[in-house]
């Protein structure tokens, strides 16, 4: 806790406000059936009845509480979003180190199935793929994670080249040892900043996706709350000088831009580069 504070007095305000965004957000996530007023999908009153003491945020298309969807509608979107990019990382950052450490054949096979992959617009192949074979929650975090992963396997695969060409790296396989123990004791603790940077420009990446899907249809399917589908049913109410469909789209920006301000932050830091007073 000590260490966190050190370096949480250490960075700078964007940095600090970010973290303070994303902690806010961790909360509500975790606690969600502890703060919301009323459950996920329960019915409640009125369509677009307005804000007041009983429903802070008024009511949704079927008149559920907005306040209560917002704060689930953070649970299932930020997790789904954090298991497709742990899911992606995993399988790019392993395949980019496996590419990158035995080079030749191996390397050339992932690198083109990559770069085949890459030349498809994602939002295209993820509407062909989820069209096809439905908007199942399975298909859903398999489509996006793959498509993740090779953006994943190009930074890990050029950042590992540069480490596997080194003597100590050298030094490791003459004396005998295997491809898992190279990757593990000598790659990846040397490409751990850059992979920890791009971990969260992914996960904004994905969290946006994500969205973008459900307002589409094709994300996470009702009645489960999620902050691209709310955009999207409440949207009618923007006729009506009503910004109750935007404070989904808020919270969607809010937890990008923090995203975005901590990850600029860890880039510095491990780039090595000295503030300027």
């Amino acid at each position: 806790m000590s260490n966190f504070l050190k370096l949480f007095s250490s960075a700078p305000w964007s940095a600090k406000f970010g973290m303070v965004v994303i902690l806010f957000y961790a909360v509500i996530s975790i606690f969600a059936p502890f703060i919301a007023p009323y459950g996920e999908t329960e019915l409640l009153g009125r369509a677009y009845e307005v804000w007041s003491d009983k429903h802070l945020l008024g009511t949704d298309n079927l008149g559920r509480d907005m306040l209560s969807r917002l704060i689930y509608g953070a649970r299932n979107t930020i997790g789904l979003a954090l298991s497709i990019t742990l899911i992606a990382f995993v399988l790019g950052s392993l395949t980019g180190m496996i590419a990158a450490a035995l080079g030749g054949w191996v390397d050339q096979v992932l690198s083109r199935i990559v770069d085949v992959l890459m030349s498809i617009p994602s939002l295209i192949f993820a509407l062909l793929i989820l069209s096809i074979f439905g908007t199942a929650m399975p298909y859903l975090i398999g489509t996006i994670a793959i498509l993740d992963a090779t953006r994943v396997f190009r930074l890990a695969r050029a950042t590992a080249m540069n480490v596997a060409v080194m003597d100590y790296v050298e030094v490791a396989r003459l004396r005998g040892e295997k491809l898992g123990w190279v990757i593990r004791k000598e790659i990846l603790p040397n490409i751990t900043a850059p992979l920890l940077a791009e971990f969260g420009l992914r996960f904004c990446f994905v969290f946006l996706f994500i969205s973008a899907l459900s307002f589409l249809g094709l994300g996470i399917q009702p009645p489960t709350a999620d902050w691209g589908s709310m955009v999207r049913d409440n949207a009618t109410l923007i006729a009506f000088d009503d910004i109750t469909p935007l404070l989904p789209a808020g919270a969607i920006a809010l937890l990008t831009v923090a995203m975005n301000f901590v990850v600029d932050w860890m880039l510095h830091k491990s780039s090595g580069l000295k503030d300027v007073g």
